[in-house]
C-alpha cells in the first residue's frame, strides 16, 4: 500500500490558499488618488468647443470663414479637473491675432469643471482674400495651452501697386513702393534714365526682394555708380506685379561739375573787377580843366633854367649911379 494513501484529500486546497495569500501580501499596494491640496491645479485643457471637445472627435482646430467687414464667432472650452479654481489670461497671436475680441480676457474656472468661453473674429474692411492663421493662448496654473486658428477670407482680389516720390541725387535714384490693393504683391523693378544726347541707363524688371502686404509702404533706393558728370536727365521707374498691378513714376535732375563751376565764377569775378577798375579811371576830373600859365611867368621860369646866378652876382652887376654934368654940378655949388 502506498504511504500517502490514507492522506485526507482536503490538504491540497488549503495549501494553495494558503501561497496565494501569500503572494497578494507580498504585492505593492496600488497609488492613492492624488490630492491636489491647495496648491494650483494640474492637467486643465484648452480646447475648441463642441463637437466633441473631450473625446476622439474633438476639432483640432478652430476654422473661421467670412468676408471682409463681418464678424465670426465661436467658442473655447477650458477645462479644470483639480478641486480647486483655476484662474486663465487670453490673448490672441498670429496674423489673425489682432482681430480676435473675447467675452473676457480673464476666466476662472471652479474645480471639476467645464468653462465655454465665447470670442469673435472682425475681418476688417482692407483684408486681402486668401488664408491666415493665428492661435489663442491660456496661461494659469503655472502653464499654457494654445489652440490654433484658420481664417479663410473670401471676396474679390484687387492687385494695385504704386510708384511715389522718386528722388534722383548723385549717384542714388530713391523711390518708395505702396500696395494699394487687398492682396499680398511681389513687385518687379524697371529702371530707365535718358540725357540729352540719349539713354544713359536701362535696367530691366527684376524681382524685389520683398513681399508687399496690403496698404503697406515701404521707402527703397536704387544705386547708380556711373551717373553722368555733365547731363541733364531723366529718370523712370516702373514698377510690375501679379495679377496685373502696375506703377510708374518719373523725376529729372541736373548734373554740373563742381569744380568748372567754381573756376568760372572766379574768372568771372575777375572780369567784373577789371571793367570797374578800366571805368574809375576814365571817370572824368571834377576839378575842372587846368589854367594855361601866364606868357611872363613862363619866360621868367626859363631864364632861370638857362642861366642860373648867384645872388651876390646879381648885386655886384648893378649899375652905378650915373655921374652929373661938372658945369651943372659946378653951377650949383
Amino acid at each position: 500500500m502506498h504511504p500517502y494513501a490514507n492522506r485526507s484529500p482536503s490538504a491540497l486546497p488549503c495549501l494553495l490558499g494558503l501561497l496565494a495569500a501569500l503572494l497578494l501580501a507580498l504585492l505593492p499596494a496600488p497609488p492613492a488618488a492624488a490630492d491636489d491640496g491647495p496648491g494650483p491645479p494640474a492637467g486643465w485643457t484648452l480646447r475648441p468647443a463642441g463637437g466633441g471637445s473631450t473625446g476622439r472627435d474633438a476639432r483640432p482646430y478652430v476654422y473661421l470663414e467670412g468676408t471682409p467687414e463681418t464678424v465670426l464667432k465661436d467658442r473655447l472650452s477650458v477645462t479644470n479637473p483639480g478641486r480647486t479654481p483655476l484662474t486663465v489670461r487670453l490673448r490672441g497671436e498670429g496674423a489673425a491675432g489682432p482681430w480676435l475680441r473675447f467675452a473676457a480676457r480673464t476666466v476662472t474656472v471652479p474645480g471639476r469643471t467645464r468653462a465655454d468661453v465665447p470670442f469673435s473674429l472682425a475681418v476688417p474692411g482692407n483684408a486681402a482674400p486668401g488664408g491666415l492663421a493665428g492661435e489663442i493662448a491660456a496661461a494659469g496654473g503655472g502653464a499654457e495651452q494654445r489652440v490654433r486658428i484658420r481664417v479663410r477670407i473670401g471676396g474679390p482680389t484687387l492687385a494695385a501697386l504704386t510708384v511715389e516720390d522718386v528722388e534722383v541725387s548723385g549717384r542714388t535714384i530713391r523711390y518708395a513702393l505702396v500696395n494699394r490693393g487687398n492682396a499680398p504683391l511681389r513687385p518687379r523693378l524697371a529702371v530707365r534714365a535718358d540725357g540729352v544726347f540719349g539713354t544713359l541707363l536701362d535696367r530691366p524688371a527684376r524681382p524685389l526682394p520683398l513681399e508687399l502686404a496690403p496698404g503697406r509702404r515701404v521707402e527703397l533706393a536704387e544705386p547708380w555708380p556711373d551717373a553722368p558728370a555733365l547731363d541733364s536727365v531723366t529718370v523712370r521707374l516702373t514698377a510690375e506685379a501679379e495679377g496685373g498691378a502696375r506703377g510708374e513714376a518719373a523725376a529729372s535732375a541736373a548734373y554740373v561739375p563742381v569744380v568748372p563751376v567754381a573756376g568760372g565764377g572766379l574768372l568771372l569775378l575777375g572780369a567784373l573787377a577789371a571793367l570797374g577798375t578800366r571805368a574809375y579811371r576814365r571817370r572824368p576830373d571834377r576839378r575842372g580843366p587846368p589854367t594855361a600859365p601866364d606868357a611872363r611867368d613862363v619866360q621868367e621860369d626859363r631864364q632861370e633854367r638857362e642861366d642860373p646866378q648867384d645872388p651876390q652876382d646879381l648885386h655886384d652887376r648893378q649899375p652905378a649911379d650915373e655921374p652929373r654934368p661938372l658945369a651943372k654940378a659946378g653951377a650949383e655949388s
